[in-house]
């Protein structure tokens, strides 16, 4: 499938972005400043061991806003809203730090990440090693990977980066020929979206169609459309326990709620 047109809208974007950045930071700098920031917490771990335990590993999104729904938080504090994830029984945080699309921020990773104990995953649009360390550098403790905006290369040497600098890969898919690309890469998290990034439609079938070629080894999160017990039960019921879930809490008035309404039967 050709790269749907808002991941190459914002791909173009970002290298924008990050030519600017580099002018300020430069690569050795950058490395510098992450193989000196503080330990990783352990993201993979995190969500094994609630998995092993028969019992949901929810990483919770905190999002402000998105292309396709514009704002879906006003009230917006990243530290109450990953203190209350927290208490609700979240394994892992995941943050949006894209500016430019989804009203996100660096800054909001480092407040969420210091505002509790949870492991953190920098949810960004990676097109450049540099962001790599720039995430280890802001805190981040593992790192997501879309497959359908990364040559094969890319992914390597990106996934290669990371875990040398002690964080977790969150490698997302959206099909069968880039879970076919997704699994020669080191690293245990493999994520299936299931929104179609081409026509926006959500199915929770493309998880379903896609476990049958994903070795046991591997620790699938399914993304996307999780709204309704129903939808949790149904992921159990096919041997998928791992789940990243955003705007359904962030649309509660109290996010660690929302959570604890969806998931409390399976924490």
């Amino acid at each position: 499938m050709s790269i749907p047109t808002i991941l190459t809208t914002i791909v173009e974007r970002k290298f924008e972005e990050i030519a600017a950045r580099q002018k300020s930071l430069s690569l050795d700098d950058v490395i510098a400043r992450a193989r000196a920031a503080m330990p990783t917490r352990s993201f993979a771990n995190s969500l094994e061991q609630r998995t092993a335990s028969g019992q949901a590993g929810v990483i919770a999104e905190i999002k402000k806003a998105s292309p396709s729904k514009g704002v879906i938080r006003e009230h917006f504090q990243p530290a109450g809203i990953a203190r209350s994830y927290e208490e609700a029984g979240a394994s892992c945080l995941s943050v949006l730090t894209d500016r430019d699309f989804f009203q996100g921020s660096e800054q909001y990773l480092q407040e969420a990440r210091n505002a509790c104990s949870l492991p953190v995953l920098r949810k960004d649009f990676m097109v450049d090693v540099w962001q790599i360390y720039e995430s280890r550098m802001l805190g981040a403790d593992c790192v997501l990977l879309i497959v359908a905006c990364l040559t094969d290369e890319q992914l390597v040497e990106m996934s290669s980066v990371a875990l040398d600098l002690g964080m977790d890969v969150l490698v997302e898919v959206h099909g069968a020929e880039e879970l076919r690309r997704a699994l020669p890469l080191q690293g245990t998290l493999l994520g299936i979206n299931n929104r179609n990034l081409h026509t926006f439609d959500v199915t929770l079938d493309n998880t379903f169609e896609l476990l049958s070629s994903i070795p046991s080894d591997r620790q699938v999160i399914t993304e996307s459309g999780i709204h309704t017990v129903e939808d949790v039960d149904a992921m159990f019921a096919h041997g998928v326990t791992s789940f990243l879930v955003g705007e359904a809490f962030m649309r509660q008035e109290n996010p660690g709620d929302g959570l604890k309404n969806l998931f409390g039967h399976r924490l």
